[in-house]
């Protein structure tokens, strides 16, 4: 089952069998590739979220089922309820979060230090006004903050009391009010972990990012 309000599931149309995918499979990775780099943002040495949305998740399931050479409707059925809870509902903007931890020296640092990163990432939308002041309050006044909250499917197994997981997938859930303001900008992504602080000061969206996801939120 999708996220209520989410995004029109994927069904088993979408999915191409292997040898029909085998022959669209080069264009339709350089057509991803393309679309993910304005969807992958870094921040600091080891953070990395990429925006998902219909097309980044058809892509996964097929290379899932390529991978794995999966042909039965209830092999990729499985696939589709696992990932079609993924997709981002009006309002809202789901992303992978990837810790990008390359050897054995990182693991050990990074995964016990970053416990909780799930709910560590915000998004910082608007200015502070002339006077230098934030007002949650009024989205058309000030910074708001929206904040990361773990897909609750997968959190109960990626969430650990004392080490965290390589991989969270988490979403952000805006108001109308937040939506307009995100439209506008600026909007910049930050990581408010005490144990990271180089994402503190966060990453400010370019405008093809922007526009992207807020495609997303308004469910284009």
């Amino acid at each position: 089952m999708s996220a209520p309000g989410a995004a029109r599931p994927l069904t088993l149309d979408d999915i191409a069998d292997l040898r029909a995918y085998e022959r669209e499979r080069e264009e339709f990775r350089r057509q991803v590739i393309a679309v993910k780099k304005a969807r992958r943002v870094s921040i600091g040495p080891v953070i990395t979220l990429t925006f998902e949305n219909r097309l980044t998740m058809r892509f996964q399931i097929q290379e899932m089922a390529r991978a794995e050479r999966m042909v039965t409707d209830e092999q990729i059925q499985h696939e589709l309820d696992v990932y079609n809870r993924l997709l981002p509902g009006p309002g809202e903007l789901s992303a992978t979060l990837f810790l990008e931890l390359t050897d054995e020296a990182s693991l050990r640092r990074w995964l016990p230090a970053l416990v909780g990163i799930e709910r560590s990432v915000v998004l910082r939308i608007g200015t502070h006004d002339a006077a230098g002041d934030a007002d949650a309050a009024d989205p058309s006044r000030g910074v708001v903050e929206v904040r990361s909250r773990p897909e609750e499917e997968h959190a109960t197994q990626l969430t650990r009391d004392e080490v965290t997981s390589a991989v969270h997938y988490v979403r952000f859930v805006l108001t109308p009010e937040q939506v307009d303001a995100f439209a506008t900008g600026p909007v910049v992504l930050a990581v408010e972990h005490p144990e990271y602080p180089d994402g503190h000061g966060g990453v400010e969206l370019g405008d093809e990012t922007r526009l992207q996801l807020l495609a997303d939120l308004r469910g284009e």
